[in-house]
């Protein structure tokens, strides 16, 4: 193998022009038998769809960087593992020279903009099972507990399901329009929700509108972190999702008192006054640098799974976010089931999320350090552990409950910010919302049987959650399993290795 250099931009070159002809850095390795770096260009012009992104990784505790992936003409990967680069701590992938800002504050305004989109779209979800008991209770009492359920089930999945087509949306226009529309969905389906009388106006106006509004605010406010971090990713992504630990606590409480002061329809038009003052700030705040994908077409390509290591990836992903649904979705029956208090359980939800907007905070920076990938395994193990040793033995106890509840937050925390680090190794920074939108949508089918197969074990248990602990950590384990396979697929044999 030898190395080549391409050629520096002329001057007179647009950034967008220059980024797209940089094949893979300054110092990318390119096999013997590999086009020169001009045929690279011209293919890269018509098929960069279909060519698998440079990913490096960085060495703990060393200054260099390793080139590890370069596409080859039939469209392979080949890893060299075998030799060092001088490490440019902040360079783009995507514009050669061009360097990350890694902070400043522009950067950190778009990381507080982020922030604030994510406090509107998850808090939505962490509203979930508050809107589900009121529906059962009050609002649909002529309807089935499953029907009411059919409601949010529909919303949690498009919030997800939909990051396939706002992932290359975003890639390709950047994350005003998207940010816009989830604004004026959002909005709306709150007031709509707020007026409506029927099943079928909840599930259009909550399950459908709400849901494609919640899609696309989450997507973008995750991609939009990697045009301006690279080395600090992590810490920055970290430090945007604690959104979601902060509303979950704020939001459940904010509609809990409202119900009871000034009725359901006032509660809803109070909860589309608060997302519209965040999402304002949003539609200001959030920017992307990086010239659009103009290759990318906003529709799905499943191509992406050829990507070396992405596959498993997403398997991964899959594996952790359907064990962390149960606790989340059970924790509180699971404390009534014990005889505790209706007040405890919320305390212990109250911990869970405080510990939890801690974890995504420590987990992205540990990522910067020691690798996404060396941290999702990490985290998955521990978490495993705290299933098997402290809520499955000793979880029926105050104790027990209390520090499961402060180690599985603070670990799952990690979940939220830790994925998009880890898809983005995987990737260049302008294909990133196609790639971490794809991964969700397969994530959605985690939400779609998480609930039910959960459902089913207690069942089968005649009550008893003690198999939702086993099915937990059995589902952590293999997540870390298949994050470490990942990784080994892509560097190789070396468990040391910052990846």
């Amino acid at each position: 193998m030898s190395q080549q250099t391409p050629s520096r931009p002329d001057s007179g070159q647009s950034g967008h022009e220059a980024g797209a002809k940089t094949v893979a850095g300054p110092s990318a390795v390119v096999p013997a038998d590999h086009p020169s770096a001009a045929t690279l260009d011209a293919e890269s012009d018509r098929r960069s769809d279909m060519t698998t992104p440079t990913t490096t990784a960085t060495a703990a505790g060393s200054n260099t960087e390793r080139p590890l992936l370069k596409p080859s003409s039939s469209g392979h990967s080949d890893v060299n593992a075998g030799s060092d680069a001088p490490r440019s701590t902040s360079s783009s992938e995507d514009g050669g020279d061009e360097p990350y800002p890694e902070g400043g504050f522009r950067a950190w305004l778009v990381v507080f903009g982020c922030w604030l989109a994510l406090f509107a779209s998850l808090g939505l979800m962490n509203i979930m099972a508050t809107f589900d008991t009121y529906l059962t209770a009050k609002q649909l009492v002529d309807h089935d507990a499953g029907a009411v359920g059919g409601i949010v089930f529909l919303y949690s999945f498009l919030s997800f399901a939909l990051g396939i087509y706002v992932g290359p949306i975003f890639d390709r226009y950047g994350p005003r329009w998207p940010i816009l529309g989830g604004t004026v969905c959002v909005v709306t389906a709150l007031v709509v929700v707020s007026i409506s009388t029927q099943y079928y106006h909840l599930l259009v106006s909550f399950g459908v509108l709400s849901g494609l509004g919640s899609a696309l605010l989450f997507t973008p406010s995750i991609a939009a972190i990697g045009h301006f971090f690279n080395e600090r990713r992590g810490f920055a992504t970290g430090v945007a999702t604690t959104a979601g630990a902060i509303s979950a606590v704020v939001f459940p409480f904010m509609v809990q008192q409202l119900f009871v002061k000034v009725g359901w329809p006032w509660a809803m038009r109070a909860l589309a006054l608060v997302c519209l003052a965040v999402l304002i700030g949003a539609n200001f705040l959030v920017r992307s640098r990086l010239p659009p994908a103009k290759h990318t077409k906003p529709h799905p390509n499943p191509r992406i799974f050829a990507t070396q290591g992405y596959t498993l990836t997403v398997i991964a992903v899959f594996l952790m976010q359907f064990a962390s649904f149960i606790p989340l979705s059970y924790l509180s029956a699971y404390v009534l089931s014990k005889g505790l208090s209706n007040a405890f359980s919320f305390d212990v939800l109250t911990i869970l999320n405080a510990s939890s907007a801690i974890g995504r905070v420590v987990a992205g920076f540990s990522a910067d350090k020691v690798g996404a990938f060396n941290a999702n395994i990490m985290f998955s193990l521990i978490t495993s552990i705290a299933c098997f040793g402290i809520w499955h033995p000793v979880g029926a106890t105050k104790g027990g409950l209390i520090a499961f509840a402060l180690i599985f937050g603070f670990t799952s925390g990690s979940n939220i910010s830790l994925i998009p680090v880890t898809i983005g190794k995987l990737c260049k920074t302008r294909d990133y919302g196609k790639y971490y939108g794809t991964c969700y949508t397969v994530v959605s089918l985690a939400v779609m049987v998480a609930i039910p197969v959960a459902g089913k074990v207690v069942r089968g248990n005649r009550g008893d959650y003690w198999g939702l602990t086993i099915v937990s950590g059995v589902f952590y384990l293999a997540a870390a399993i298949v994050f470490a396979a990942a990784k080994i697929s892509v560097v190789g044999m070396k468990p040391w290795l910052a990846f």
